[in-house]
């Protein structure tokens, strides 16, 4: 009987995948959540129906981002002189300025790796059994992409581009905006709503735990880790996670190795990523480039101060500071610095939440080069620039998901039993 009843609480279990810091989590009811005792991260958050709920708005979002590529997008109009373009135009006409790279960027963040999230919600949460086989990549794939979806940031971007796009002609929007509008709203409730231990339960039970766990004890000195991929709690030792096969360790392995090489290669890209020109207009003839500041200084100029704020901060300041975030938490895990571990968390999550923002000067140029294209009158182009930029971005993110924040509480745990042998 006690077994039994152990066996039913496993799936209470779990393991902070910020601080290591295991917690038995409580009887939620819907509307509330728990957070971790330590580093005040959320661990679960209970919903009314969490399946039915973001089974709803995946449907949504995906009928209305069928509509919104269906439609023209949005249009310009120049000295009697109209062009329109829809979805789909934008990244052909990055490949028709030899700028494939960008255009595969473009469709892979905009629309496939959103498309197939919420597909991939849709089939996860219908109210039938499916094989192991399916379900099981279908969740790994969602809970890995669904960070580097950014249809959002595009839409940004859309409205951006749309004061930029004010000082030439008069802009118009299409039938197809609208639905994108709501794709985004449906997307990010889809998100929002979906909650990684519901999605795993309904796929396969928590495996059994090797050992009784002891609440308030990382779980690394228990020998305990947590599956990076579903969350099941197993031995250290254990490479494979019983449920969802995803290989692991306590660790990440060379984590700081691959956050600092990634780091500098960013930096290294950044410094002409801002010198070189990101886009090119051609007026009447007469080409001029621009890189990401001059854009700033305009908007700024034209009186566009809201705008001119939001790109200086997205494009400028917030990979600098990025890139000076990282460097500051890889130094502190290394061993160096201060040791606010509380302070270094919040760094963290803010560094998580808001470096695909900068993504928004991207897609800016994007919305400009396929919209202003008026034959001899004027026309926009991206530059090596954009591309080199697009690159720090990414790699950034990257620099991001290789840092394991776990290493920060590591030291507590290491300065805790210095102290206990020294008394």
């Amino acid at each position: 009987m006690s077994n039994h009843c152990h066996q039913d609480q496993t799936h209470r279990w779990v393991l902070c995948p910020h601080c290591d810091m295991t917690t038995k989590l409580p009887g939620l009811v819907p509307g509330t959540r728990a957070t971790c005792m330590r580093c005040e991260s959320t661990l679960a958050t209970a919903w009314h129906e969490p399946l039915r709920r973001p089974m709803v708005y995946a449907f949504s979002a995906l009928v209305m981002l069928v509509l919104a590529n269906l439609f023209p997008f949005i249009s310009i109009s120049v000295m009697g002189m109209t062009n329109q373009i829809s979805l789909l135009q934008i990244p052909q006409a990055m490949v028709d300025d030899k700028y494939r790279f960008l255009a595969t960027i473009f469709l892979l963040f905009v629309q496939i790796i959103p498309a197939t999230c919420l597909a991939s919600i849709l089939i996860l949460t219908l109210n039938r059994r499916l094989p192991r086989q399916l379900t099981i990549p279908l969740a790994k794939g969602l809970f890995y992409m669904k960070n580097w979806g950014m249809a959002e940031i595009f839409m940004a971007g859309v409205l951006v581009s749309f004061v930029k796009l004010m000082a030439y002609g008069k802009i118009g929007l299409e039938l197809g905006f609208w639905p994108w509008c709501l794709f985004c709203l449906c997307q990010l409730r889809a998100f929002q709503c979906l909650e990684r231990h519901v999605i795993w339960q309904r796929i396969s039970p928590v495996p059994p735990l090797p050992i009784e766990p002891t609440a308030g004890i990382s779980g690394m000195n228990q020998n305990l880790r947590s599956c990076p991929c579903c969350a099941a709690i197993v031995a250290a030792d254990d490479r494979y996670c019983p449920r969802c096969h995803q290989r692991g360790h306590a660790r990440k392995p060379q984590s700081l190795q691959w956050t600092l090489s990634l780091l500098v290669t960013s930096i290294i890209l950044y410094i002409p990523a801002n010198i070189m020109p990101i886009m090119v207009t051609d007026a009447l003839g007469s080409a001029s480039g621009s890189n990401i500041m001059a854009g700033v200084i305009f908007l700024w100029n034209e009186g566009s101060w809201p705008i001119a704020m939001i790109i200086f901060v997205a494009s400028i300041l917030v990979p600098s500071m990025k890139i000076l975030a990282i460097g500051w938490l890889s130094w502190n895990a290394g061993g160096y610095g201060t040791r606010d571990n509380h302070r270094m968390q919040i760094i963290y999550e803010i560094v998580e939440v808001v470096g695909r923002w900068s993504m928004v000067d991207v897609f800016v140029i994007a919305v400009l080069s396929a919209l202003v294209r008026m034959g001899g009158l004027m026309n926009v182009y991206p530059a090596e620039g954009a591309l080199l930029f697009c690159l720090v971005v990414i790699l950034t993110m990257f620099s991001a998901q290789a840092f394991d924040p776990r290493l920060l509480w590591d030291r507590e745990a290491i300065k805790t039993s210095e102290e206990e042998s020294i008394e």
